[in-house]
């Protein structure tokens, strides 16, 4: 089969910039249906697919060269390389035996081609393009029928070769439906599986159900009069999403009809006015709440005030917005106490800001009455026994310029307690230490999570969802559709499976508010709202909590939930089928017989638990849903004996849950070795920690080895590994603890044949083919941060191709060896590289290793300098190093002078053109760096295969700003070449 374009290169710099930038997109994004832990960037995902399933040119040069156009362009830039290297090269003719790198260069220039496409693709403003949408599903296509041309006689043709028809798609952990998605709007037909109903249902609501009623107007009344009139401009989900938001309106106003009473206004009165003149211009007005603020309170350890429940406040203040500040203020009164609330800075910030937390090292939080230190083992057995409570501390309501805050009034607290739930979710959270830590401190089912106005509001809306979905059942078929009563899950498309559908985002907006309408929701004090539970993958304890108003206008208000969700479902591709069913990986029923295109995103060892994380929402979503989906929805919670993370708490220690994980993990890559369509390969994404990778000693994480292992055990051959990174560069730090990349493994079925290798045979093919491999990754731009991930593709790709290494013992070389072998050879090829730097470089990289830009001795220096064949005098004169007092020190790019012209330097070195470019770029911006690079010529090249070595030693020293510097560079040399390029003078045609 043909290499695919992600088998040999990507322009990971525009991939990893798009998908760093999509994490602060919001409105219209996918994500915005419901939440899902660690999605995929949808530009990633697009990028890898439409890299996945088109031929790279290499693969087909010859159709390449019998193009006129092509030769010609291929001439003139093989003219101008030789121009660069001097100018005798540049008026050679070139000669028939140049069709080699005729050949190259053509490839090279198609390849580029392509990858402007990708550049396109992956920009969020491109998501609905549909012009640069069909120009990408063109080249698949194309792809698709040489590849059907190639394999006309093979014996299995008709089954899996039909140039009218592409593979269909299939990811078997779909979680948050981005890859799915991605493969329906570029055209092939997605299929989603997931043994998370919540996942599952997600997935249904993003490319299941928007195909099946795309271009349909809306059957509300309202819109029906307007539907008549204009029926055409309705297209995509658009008519689906304007049902979901009329609807979701009346669910609202019905539920204020009903609740209202419990989120009453606050009326200001002429009293609070006499204590706060500030209220002055509200006088005798009712403002509407935003939230109340809430501390949870426990028995004062102190036995002189143990009958009081005293407060456990993480902080006083309510805004630390500039000439908005706010905060509360504990005022004692005998032997109980009072909240007060000032409208103004506090005098001492730093008390304030500490609330009631002790500070100590031993103690969480001390008595308001009397000091006592309350350690966090007294808290958690408070809580277990059930003597937590809570009291309101403050009322956020909203002025006519922005956010007013009054002192907790009895009323207002006597309304929230009067709330009484009808029905409780009494599901039992399972305690994952680390990550429901709320089970320790005695809040033990999801139902202890809510407030009880909280769950009043909850199940009310949970109600009218069933009762929207009658009414737009009788609103659909007097639209005219289909009354044959066929429910969604059978495949309808008539009133019944219409009014189910659009009840499906109802559901689902429902549970999205659940996320921001929690005890566990903190008051943001610097944006001054209600912020939501899943700030992170887990459940953890808040004492100081805001409840937000499901009427109040602002976060927290159904509608805000909703619209958000619509603004999302009017931007689906809605193109093609589309299918999300429930299943295990492992056991792979879902489309079965079928040869599929595959990219998957597994698991991530231990880092997630999404089946005990999800049944927050599955409670919710099963009470409003079983009617719709009862198979689903069947179970009372959300399955996990089968979910594929190495848990310990659940497998009973540490070896059980790596050996259920490698277990499990092999059979479901094993599923995919199986059903993976020949005609491209399989790609499958892992989270990688910046911190599971020491290069110095090739050590990796358990996490990361075992799903290698598995890969490998599967019978998958590893052709390619990409960094794709999910977090903007300047927000990671060195050796952070962070999910900084998702390392994409490009896999196809190893040969059932496949040979034996001794560990050196492994070793000597190492060095054989991993610098080709790495000059490609560099001339791709990869970036250094990124080079060590990416280097394991064509290292692994040499230990996959055998069926097994074998070490002088016989005994099989394991992944982990493996990757150490593989980074030595790494360091290996990078030092070999030096050998293209000047003797100064030479010697500058030598010293940098040592000691940075800080001093040294003057002795050493020029003993070293001996070594490389060089004078430190020299270098002093060639204006990189300072030398006095018998010590010399590298100069900093901000010790550089501005006047340094490369063109009139004596003694130009590589590691001065690294610097002057790096100082430039950082002062002056791209356009800058590139006047720098047009005068360099040549050396501007070497000067960026040094930025590599420079950031593997920063790396290796902890040096995390010199490491940014060198890496930015790299990362910005595509533009930077660009615009030289367009500098230089046009070169005339051969």
């Amino acid at each position: 089969m043909r290499k695919k374009l992600i088998e040999v290169a990507l322009p990971l710099a525009a991939i990893n910039a798009a998908s760093g930038r999509e994490k602060s997109i919001r409105h219209g994004h996918p994500s915005t249906l419901h939440l899902w832990w660690a999605r995929r960037p949808l530009a990633a995902a697009r990028a890898v697919l439409f890299a996945q399933m088109v031929d790279d040119p290499s693969e087909y040069v010859d159709v390449l060269l019998s193009d006129p156009a092509k030769i010609r362009a291929a001439r003139r830039e093989l003219k101008k390389r030789r121009a660069k290297v001097g100018p005798a090269d540049s008026t050679t003719p070139i000669a028939a035996d140049d069709g080699q790198a005729l050949a190259e260069v053509t490839a090279e220039l198609e390849r580029e081609r392509l990858f402007g496409i990708l550049r396109e693709l992956v920009k969020w403003e491109n998501t609905t393009n549909d012009e640069l949408l069909e120009q990408a599903r063109a080249e698949i296509w194309q792809s698709w029928r040489r590849t059907c041309a190639e394999n006309a006689d093979h014996p299995q043709a008709k089954e899996l070769f039909d140039r009218h028809k592409l593979p269909v798609f299939h990811d078997p952990f779909a979680g948050g439906g981005a890859l799915p998605l991605e493969a329906q709007r570029l055209g092939l037909e997605a299929h989603a599986s997931d043994l998370n109903p919540v996942a599952v249902l997600i997935c249904k609501a993003m490319i299941e159900i928007p195909p099946k009623f795309a271009g349909r107007p809306p059957v509300n009344p309202e819109s029906k009069s307007v539907s008549t009139l204009v029926a055409n401009q309705w297209s995509g989900a658009q008519g689906l999403a304007e049902d979901v938001r009329y609807y979701g309106r009346w669910m609202r106003e019905e539920a204020q009809k009903r609740i209202g009473h419990l989120y009453p206004q606050v009326e200001i009165t002429p009293e609070m006015v006499r204590e706060r003149p500030d209220l002055e211009q509200y006088e005798d007005r009712k403002l509407t709440v935003i939230a109340w603020l809430w501390a949870r309170t426990v028995k004062s350890p102190n036995p002189a005030f143990a009958d009081v429940d005293v407060p456990l406040v993480s902080t006083f203040m309510l805004s630390t917005k500039k000439g908005k500040e706010a905060y509360v203020e504990p005022v004692i009164e005998g032997r109980g106490y009072r909240f007060e609330v000032r409208a103004e800075a506090p005098q001492d910030q730093a008390l304030v800001k500490r609330g009631t937390k002790s500070g100590g090292s031993h103690s969480a939080f001390r008595c308001l009455m009397s000091g006592t230190p309350m350690s966090f083992a007294y808290l958690r057995a408070e809580g277990r026994a059930q003597r937590l409570s809570t009291r309101l501390m403050a009322i956020v309501v909203q002025g006519d310029r922005g956010r007013v805050y009054l002192p907790a009034l009895p009323q207002q607290q006597a309304d929230a307690k009067s709330a009484a739930p009808g029905w409780t979710p009494d599901v039992s959270i399972c305690h994952w230490p680390g990550r429901t830590n709320v089970v320790e401190y005695g809040l033990t089912a999801f139902g202890d999570l809510f407030t009880s106005r909280q769950l009043v509001a909850l199940t009310t809306f949970s109600d009218l969802v069933g009762e929207a979905i009658d009414r737009i059942r009788l609103d659909a078929a007097a639209a005219g559709l289909s009354g044959d009563g066929r429910p969604l899950r059978d495949g309808g498309t008539g009133a019944t499976a219409y009014a189910e559908a659009v009840g499906v985002y109802l559901g689902l907006a429902l549970s999205r508010l659940s996320d921001i309408c929690n005890g566990l929701c903190r008051w943001e004090v610097t944006k001054t709202q209600v912020r939501n539970l899943f700030g992170r993958q887990a459940i953890p304890m808040i004492w100081d909590f805001a409840e937000n108003n499901v009427f109040g206008g602002a976060a927290g208000d159904y509608m805000v939930s909703l619209e958000n969700m619509v603004k999302a479902l009017e931007k689906l591709p809605c193109r093609g089928r589309g299918s999300a069913k429930q299943g295990s990986a492992q056991a792979q029923s879902v489309l079965a017989e079928l040869d599929r295109t595959i990219s998957t995103d597994p698991p991530y060892y231990d880092n997630i638990g999404y089946a005990d994380l999800s049944d927050f929402f599955y409670v919710w979503l099963r009470r409003s849903l079983r009617p719709v989906f009862p198979d689903l929805f069947s179970t009372m919670a959300v399955p996990k004996a089968e979910e594929l993370i190495a848990s310990r708490y659940r497998h009973g220690g540490k070896q059980e849950a790596e050996k259920f994980f490698l277990g499990g993990m092999t059979q479901a890559m094993k599923r995919l070795v199986e059903q993976a369509h020949p005609a491209s390969p399989v790609t499958i994404y892992y989270a990688f920690k910046q911190s599971e990778t020491k290069r110095e000693t090739g050590t990796v994480s358990t996490g990361w080895e075992t799903f290698l292992d598995a890969v490998m055990r599967s019978g998958f051959a590893v052709t390619g590994t990409w960094p794709v990174r999910t977090e903007l560069l300047n927000k990671i730090g060195m050796g952070a603890n962070l999910l900084a990349s998702s390392i994409v493994l490009v896999c196809r079925p190893r040969p059932a044949d496949a040979p034996l290798a001794t560990r050196r045979e492994f070793l000597s093919a190492l060095r054989a083919e991993l610098p080709q491999a790495l000059r490609l990754l560099q001339t791709g731009n990869v970036a250094p941060v990124d080079l060590a991930q990416a280097a394991i593709g064509p290292g692994m790709a040499v230990y996959t191709r055998y069926a097994r290494v074998l070490n002088a013992s016989g005994e099989a070389v394991p992944v982990r060896e493996a990757l150490a072998l593989i980074n030595q050879v790494l360091d290996e090829v990078l030092a070999e590289q030096e050998g293209d730097f000047d003797a100064d470089s030479r010697w500058a990289l030598a010293w940098f290793e040592q000691h940075g830009f800080a001093e040294g001795d003057y002795g050493v220096a020029e003993t070293l300098s001996k070594a490389k064949n060089t004078a430190v005098a020299g270098m002093v004169e060639a204006g990189i190093l300072d030398s006095r007092g018998g010590k010399v020190r590298l100069l900093s790019p901000k010790e550089l002078p501005d006047t340094w012209d490369p063109i009139s330097d004596a003694r130009l070195t590589t590691w001065e053109a690294v610097h002057h470019l790096i100082r430039v770029l950082e002062s002056d911006g791209e356009q800058g760096a590139a006047d720098l690079v047009a005068k360099l010529g040549g050396m501007a090249d070497t000067a960026r295969e040094l930025c590599y070595r420079l950031y593997t030693v920063c790396e290796r020293q902890k040096r995390a700003g010199d490491a940014l510097s060198y890496n930015g560079l790299v990362q910005s040399w595509p533009e930077v070449k660009r615009l030289a390029q367009s500098r230089e003078p046009e070169q005339m045609e051969l």
